[in-house]
């Protein structure tokens, strides 16, 4: 198998949208020292996602998406399965020496649910709910010694996946009107709570909370106008590239709640990484 195959086979290109999720997290339980290394784990966690996805969906794949590296010869089930088995027992083994047993405690669950997910919630109506909690679980995790604190950005990552996945439900035959509509309205709502949540904190100093706003509109401007598109024309075409970008626009929302807790450098890092996911994109396909 060829690194570009493993690359295609894990949506690598997709993780840049992953560290935010848990140093956002961390940033509101207060974690310190190992606890910045955690988004790790939840990269091992998310690729390992990702092949086991191509996995259950190799027959599927044969018919609606033959390029991809299992249908095309490439890589064959039994790697896929073993790669997604390897880097799912690579991020609890990470998570556990970064966090301990309540680091374990929140990764253990956010795997399980990541494998009902791909085996079995997908095509089902609970699909986008049970693919949105294990990006809030993905926040949890990285705030494991206090999880309750960060049900904020928690609660956002997951609206925002929510709704990523179900519009993205039409990448292969197209979406509808209401669906796409009904998702940018799910998107302004996040951004103004999100903002709302950075003006109004009493802890946060005054370029925090600029930040934050600032942040929060890029992220409904970036994100809510490719949905936007794609309620004005709901083809296939529209669907994918509003799920593409709405990938992308994980960094905008991540780098609000940072910015918010004062975490200036870290917000700057993660919506840094949107050039990068940009680039990789157009070779490799994150979705």
């Amino acid at each position: 198998m060829r690194v570009g195959d493993l690359v295609e086979l894990t949506r690598a290109p997709a993780a840049f949208s992953i560290p935010g999720d848990a140093w956002s997290g961390a940033a509101h339980a207060a974690v310190s020292g190992r606890g910045w290394a955690m988004p790790l784990a939840s990269t091992c966690l998310y690729w390992s996602g990702m092949a086991f996805n191509d996995w259950c969906d190799r027959h599927v794949d044969a018919e609606e998406r033959p390029e991809r590296p299992i249908p095309s010869g490439r890589v064959s089930p039994d790697t896929a399965l073993a790669v997604a088995a390897g880097l799912g027992a690579a991020g609890l083994g990470i998570a556990a020496l970064v966090g301990g047993r309540s680091a374990v405690a929140v990764g253990v669950p956010l795997a399980l649910m990541v494998a009902v997910y791909d085996a079995a919630a997908k095509d089902a109506a609970v699909g986008p709910l049970a693919m949105a909690s294990t990006r809030g679980l993905d926040v949890l995790l990285g705030a494991h010694a206090s999880p309750a604190s960060a049900w904020q950005p928690a609660l956002a990552m997951t609206a925002h996946t929510a709704g990523l996945t179900w519009l993205s439900r039409g990448e292969v035959h197209g979406t509808r009107p209401e669906v796409a509509g009904a998702v940018t309205a799910g998107t302004l709502a996040v951004a103004a709570a999100t903002a709302h949540a950075a003006f109004h904190d009493p802890h946060a100093g005054r370029l925090a909370r600029a930040s934050g706003v600032g942040l929060s509109a890029a992220y409904a401007v970036v994100v809510g106008r490719a949905q936007a598109r794609a309620a004005q024309q709901p083809t296939a075409d529209a669907a994918r590239a509003a799920t593409r970008t709405g990938i992308g626009g994980f960094s905008l929302l991540q780098g609000a709640w940072l910015a918010r807790r004062g975490r200036l450098v870290a917000a700057a890092t993660v919506v840094g990484a949107g050039p990068a996911y940009r680039a990789l994109s157009r070779r490799w396909s994150p979705t």
